[in-house]
């Protein structure tokens, strides 16, 4: 169900959702210039399919990007879908974040190709899609279902990155990510 804050909190709900998307896209770049420095020794604790040291990169792979490109097209849509999980509810961008990344990075540690290291926020961002997209089944409200049929029309093509696609992309991040996004759409409509 979407928050509707009176009008006089409107400029405290938008100063929240900035400082908080603000934060977390600030911690992605920062992260990207350490490593940078660094000489991409960072990019070691993504996550090793089925390997015990590999489990870091559970709580890690969120924060790499091996380059440039990789991070702004990450922040871009981490932007976009974080704002519009906000807009249901602030408290939800945390939580919808935080299961998506568990789910992306079990899947990319169950089923990810051998000798391979998955990295990136966009499990994440798959997760915030799939949050979207199955928040207004579930909450069956008329905000929440016409949020989730705007999100479906400008990003639902985004869908069929969860299947296997382009190398070096990793597919099972995007379906761990909007597997954790769909239940905690699920875990928050009761």
């Amino acid at each position: 169900m979407l928050t509707t804050p009176r009008p006089v909190s409107v400029v405290k709900h938008l100063r929240t959702h900035a400082t908080v998307l603000g934060s977390s896209v600030a911690t992605l770049w920062l992260v990207f210039g350490v490593d940078a420095v660094l000489g991409g020794a960072l990019l070691q604790f993504g996550i090793v399919p089925r390997s015990v040291d590999g489990l870091r990169g559970i709580v890690f792979a969120p924060f790499l990007h091996r380059d440039l490109a990789h991070l702004t097209a990450n922040t871009a849509s981490l932007l976009l879908l974080g704002w519009l999980v906000m807009l249901r509810d602030p408290r939800h961008f945390a939580l919808v974040g935080l299961s998506a990344a568990v789910g992306a990075g079990v899947l990319c540690w169950l089923l990810g190709a051998p000798n391979s290291i998955h990295i990136g926020a966009s499990g994440v961002i798959f997760g915030f899609l799939g949050f979207l997209i199955f928040a207004g089944w579930y909450a069956r409200s008329l905000a929440s279902v016409a949020l989730s049929i705007l999100v479906i029309a400008l990003w639902g093509g985004l869908v069929f990155g969860v299947l296997p696609g382009a190398p070096g992309i990793s597919w099972q991040a995007h379906l761990g990510g909007f597997l954790g996004g769909a239940l905690a759409a699920r875990r928050f409509a009761r």
